[in-house]
């Protein structure tokens, strides 16, 4: 009796194999199409292809001990995004769309940041900028498994969510986040978190110029930012880079 082949790799993008064979043929997920109204089209996608990217929601973003809100930023906007949010991760999990948490978490010795970027988050080169200790916690400024970069207490992953360590504006500049997706055979990507207008939408841009499919979800998302900023971000994911609807939608379009 012939031996099962055995898988090799991420489904759906895995071979089967034996000592004589490889099978790369790569069976398909099962196929969950929906219907998705969004402020431009009327969408039908298949949420076997589906991920979602949660970009920022950390502590220095969002906290009102974080970084953000030590150089004077009003963080109650962000927080906004939160409640959505944790309404529609646990449908989400359920059908098997991944969770994908893109958040800033820098090296320690700050080795892979240029001086540009440094000089964002510290334009004068005496304030607190990244990896820099937070004068009311002491948790260095956007640093991997800081405090400051760990995703807020009302969104707790889980274990199956899938993490992604950034260090510019998108989530997909030298990091792994293309090659993950790619294996989950995942190319309908829904965005959200903040800040929209920054790394949201460069993550989303970068998303668009790789050929994925990208819904920016506007009620689980949000900025610091003036109001034309965030204005200016909608009309040109609608206009030049992909849609826009919001999470009960989505929720709807699961339930039918």
């Amino acid at each position: 009796m012939t031996a099962p082949l055995r898988s090799l790799g991420i489904p759906p993008n895995a071979w089967m194999v034996d000592a004589t064979i490889a099978d790369i043929t790569r069976s398909p997920l099962e196929s969950r199409p929906i219907i998705l109204p969004t402020e431009t089209k009327t969408l039908r996608l298949d949420l076997a292809k589906t991920a979602i990217l949660i970009i920022d929601m950390q502590n220095d973003f969002c906290h009102s001990d974080g970084w953000l809100a030590h150089i004077g930023v009003d963080v109650t906007p962000t927080q906004t995004a939160i409640a959505p949010l944790q309404k529609l991760l646990p449908m989400l999990r359920q059908v098997h769309v991944p969770i994908v948490w893109v958040n800033w978490g820098n090296r320690p010795d700050l080795l892979n940041i240029s001086a540009a970027a440094l000089h964002v988050y510290n334009p004068t080169g005496e304030g607190v900028g990244l990896g820099d200790p937070l004068p009311s916690n002491g948790a260095p400024v956007l640093m991997k498994d800081s405090w400051a970069a760990a995703i807020v207490d009302e969104l707790e992953p889980q274990p199956e969510d899938i993490g992604v360590d950034k260090y510019r504006m998108s989530g997909f500049w030298d990091t792994p986040l293309d090659s993950i997706l790619k294996n989950l055979g995942r190319t309908t990507l829904l965005f959200a978190g903040v800040n929209v207008d920054q790394c949201v939408m460069a993550t989303l841009q970068d998303a668009n110029f790789l050929g994925y499919d990208c819904i920016l979800l506007k009620d689980c998302s949000a900025t610091t930012s003036p109001d034309y900023c965030w204005l200016a971000t909608l009309y040109n994911v609608k206009q030049c880079f992909g849609f826009v609807t919001n999470s009960t939608e989505l929720v709807q379009a699961i339930d039918q």
